[in-house]
């Protein structure tokens, strides 16, 4: 149907009514961007209609992983995106971002940091004024959407813990930071790597535009889209360079296939208005089911003061309210103990409730922190009812992705299934040997204590440059 500039404008503004009357907002996409955009004659106009959040444990919630090579700009980017600044080019956008000293000496992120983004129901950025970085609990007030941030390391030396908050953080998105002036060197394809390996949609940004030369950013740019295209990558690589790719982009994100790519300066503020729309618009993809019995993977543990125990991570499935009795394990000994949920928190904001999907942690009654550990989980508590199953022995089916030689039995390496990262060896091969591309069904046994898998969990394993891939089938 053909309209009008002024039947358009009308229409927008009667969805704009109904919308307010349905406790929503509509809001046109076309006017979020500062990027001039001539209409054509066949040109559509984009409408988003986002409810307005009455509560923080209804709040839409999508975890982006932030990768790439070590001085690409990761912190710096969320600093400017999460605060509403623009950096000074010497780093001042992402001191408040790092956890440790010795990261604002060095500015080398070395452990996973979490960052939020809120947008209103009108598609607006929940910033503050003056640039400074507002808490958890001023964000969810003013938010409809949460963009959660997993800030991973650069450095090689941290990618043990770069992987970790791969799979045990279940980001909906990965995103791919490259400087301009750099490329894709380093980590950053170690980085797509793993993205691939574990099936998580990834769009690339490449940063430091304004000081890269031109014939090095179109080098770049080259070779990004060299690498996407390739048959170990199978991406199609698109440049967003107006709201109408932003849009496009967006509502095509759960394809395997698109790679969108952004090109931004932290220091000018080009390309970032384009980027936030994109953030703003990206829906959540990954299915939780909240009627399946009650599973949470513990990624962290802390002992606040006048709390007790806390342990933070994401609910995988079910709800759980205050009060709730859990099973916590397997300890050392493969067994679980009963506790009561004294707290639930997202965001640092009390909820009376936590349904599956959503980062949240939790308070536990009379649990030392020292009892616990990252990979342990949380469970469904009935009375009288056998123990869940855990095992040090687990059949898995696996693909190597890469070893100079070969693999035989009595290797060992690090496996990573969920929040799970443990050294495992392997017992039995369905061959003698295994090299590159090779696919095989394998048996593994934990080094030191059993864990909780479920059949058909993800999992990655890797030594040195050694990197496979695979799919947990059974416990032994």
């Amino acid at each position: 149907m053909q309209l009008t500039k002024e039947e358009y404008t009308q229409c927008v503004d009667t969805l704009k009514k109904l919308a307010g009357d349905l406790g929503a907002e509509a809001v046109d996409l076309d006017t979020l961007t500062n990027t001039a955009e001539k209409k054509k004659k066949d040109d559509c106009g984009h409408v988003m209609v986002r409810k307005r959040s009455m509560s923080v444990e209804d709040m839409l919630e999508v975890r982006v992983a932030v990768v790439g090579n070590v001085d690409a700009g990761k912190s710096t980017l969320l600093g400017v995106l999460t605060k509403g600044i623009l950096d000074d080019g010497r780093g001042k956008a992402r001191v408040n971002l790092f956890r440790h000293p010795h990261e604002i000496e060095s500015g080398r992120t070395s452990s996973v940091g979490g960052e939020i983004l809120g947008f209103d129901a009108a598609s607006q950025a929940v910033v503050a004024p003056s640039g400074r970085k507002l808490t958890s609990e001023e964000v969810c007030a003013k938010a409809s959407k949460l963009i959660s941030f997993v800030d991973l390391a650069g450095h090689e030396k941290y990618l043990k813990t770069t992987v970790f908050g791969m799979t045990g953080n279940f980001p909906d998105f990965v995103m791919l930071i490259v400087g301009g002036n750099a490329g894709m060197i380093g980590m950053a394809k170690e980085h797509l790597g793993l993205a691939l390996s574990l099936s998580i949609p990834v769009f690339v940004v490449v940063t430091k535009v304004d000081r890269t030369p031109p014939q090095v950013l179109a080098e770049t740019i080259k070779t990004l889209r060299t690498l996407l295209k390739s048959k170990s990558c199978q991406k199609f690589p698109l440049f967003v360079k107006t709201n109408e790719d932003v849009v496009n982009s967006a509502q095509h994100c759960v394809s395997a296939r698109l790679c969108p790519i952004f090109q931004i300066s932290n220091v000018t503020g080009e390309g970032l208005d384009l980027l936030r729309n994109y953030l703003n618009i990206l829906p959540s993809i990954t299915s939780f089911d909240t009627k399946e019995q009650f599973h949470y993977e513990i990624t962290e543990t802390y002992s606040v003061p006048f709390v007790g125990t806390v342990v933070s991570g994401v609910l995988k499935s079910g709800l759980i309210h205050v009060g709730d009795k859990v099973l916590v394990g397997p300890d050392h000994a493969g067994e679980f103990v009963a506790t009561t949920i004294k707290g639930i928190q997202r965001r640092r904001v009390t909820v009376p409730v936590a349904r599956a999907g959503q980062s949240v942690t939790f308070a536990l009654k009379n649990i030392r922190r020292k009892a616990l550990r990252k990979g342990m989980v949380l469970l469904h508590y009935e009375k009288d009812a056998p123990m869940p199953k855990v095992s040090r022995r687990f059949e898995a089916e696996i693909r190597i992705l890469y070893h100079s030689t070969t693999i035989k039995e009595k290797y060992q390496a690090m496996v990573h299934c969920g929040s799970v990262r443990q050294t495992a060896s392997i017992i039995h091969l369905d061959k003698q040997v295994l090299r590159t591309g090779d696919k095989a069904n394998v048996q593994f046994e934990f080094a030191k204590f059993p864990e909780y898998l479920l059949p058909g969990a993800k999992l990655l394993f890797r030594e040195g440059r050694t990197k496979g891939k695979g799919v947990v089938l059974r416990l032994l």
